[in-house]
């Protein structure tokens, strides 16, 4: 009698899933109204953890699969029993992840919420991006060696509370905390800086962030904390709010987080003499910041498993609603341009 009653649960769970995937408004409704309380509540279970829960959770998982695997194959177990189990196990997962977090994926578009135009492309408007951006990034410069985390974090929340509402984000809490991630030499190998916990809603900072990468990237996996899934406009909230800060080191961290996006927009969208000629005025002292940025990934990075990973993710954003796939993260250029434009 349960397992007739677990499977019609988790059949009725999965169907009203695939129908909110398939209705923005739905989702909408889901993320401003039922995930600022199921994060709240998965948040404060998370919270006084010093660790990622989240990555015990996904990992745990992994294992525990194996080894039960294992277990039912030396001990002769019915194979349609075990696979029968998995299967249940991981849609109960798959049901937990949409229902935590995942929904978000497919709320509406970011020009549909916040009601701001979509601009074709205009070459002259590009140009004009660029050089007020070049100008700002080369003006906000300054050393970091070092950030005080505490002043980043009331200084990221701050600048969440002031936006949230605009943007349709949930409103930060003051226990909110990044985690470490339970594996970064991994993760660093992938060359993943963060990323949400969304079993849990935590997010995790790569240990071996540059100082200068910290604010941003604390900001960036904020914004899906607050409910959102999409990268680029994660990139948006993240610059938004560090480059609004008084704190120098904080404000160089947003126009710098954003050089590589407006470096791949430029190499497509420019002809190359004039891609060359605007590089040039980008100032000696932010190319060295970048060019050793790039030096010291590239000395953690590892080819095989960075590959795969890229590939894993790619599909992945693609299959949530995410059609540009891991191209999202240089959309930001576009947002941005809207926003300033309004």
């Amino acid at each position: 009698m349960w397992r007739y009653i677990r499977w019609s649960l988790l059949a009725g769970l999965l169907i009203g899933v695939w129908i909110v995937m398939r209705l923005p408004v739905a989702a909408e409704f889901y993320a401003r109204r039922i995930y600022p309380a199921v994060s709240g509540v998965l948040s404060r279970i998370s919270s006084p953890f010093p660790f990622s829960v989240g990555d015990c959770f996904i990992y745990g998982s992994i294992v525990g699969i194996l080894v039960y695997l294992i277990y039912a194959f030396v001990k002769k177990r019915s194979w349609k029993k075990t696979v029968g189990r998995t299967v249940e196990y991981l849609l109960w997962v798959y049901v937990w992840f949409y229902l935590a977090w995942g929904l978000n994926y497919f709320r509406e578009d970011f020009f549909t919420r916040t009601q701001l135009p979509y601009a074709d492309y205009s070459e002259e408007d590009f140009c004009s991006f660029l050089s007020a951006y070049t100008d700002s990034l080369n003006a906000s410069f300054t050393p970091v060696e070092k950030v005080d985390q505490a002043v980043i974090a009331s200084e990221v929340k701050n600048g969440y509370q002031e936006i949230a509402g605009r943007f349709g984000l949930v409103s930060p809490v003051g226990y909110l905390h990044p985690k470490p991630m339970l594996l970064p030499s991994l993760m660093s190998g992938v060359g993943v800086l963060g990323y949400i916990g969304p079993f849990f809603i935590e997010y995790n900072l790569n240990p071996d962030l540059l100082p200068v990468q910290y604010p941003f990237t604390y900001a960036h996996e904020m914004a899906h904390v607050l409910g959102i899934s999409s990268e680029a406009e994660a990139n948006l909230y993240g610059f938004l709010v560090c480059s609004r800060s008084e704190v120098p080191e904080i404000r160089f961290s947003a126009w710098f987080a954003l050089l590589p996006y407006v470096l791949g927009n430029a190499w497509q969208l420019l002809p190359e003499e004039d891609f060359e000629q605007w590089k040039e005025t980008i100032s000696p002292e932010v190319k060295k910041a970048y060019n050793d940025k790039v030096a010291y990934w590239q000395g953690l990075y590892s080819p095989t498993i960075g590959d795969m990973q890229d590939t894993l993710y790619n599909w992945f954003l693609k299959s949530n609603n995410i059609p540009s796939g891991r191209k999202n993260y240089s959309e930001v250029v576009a947002l941005l341009m809207a926003v300033n434009t309004k």
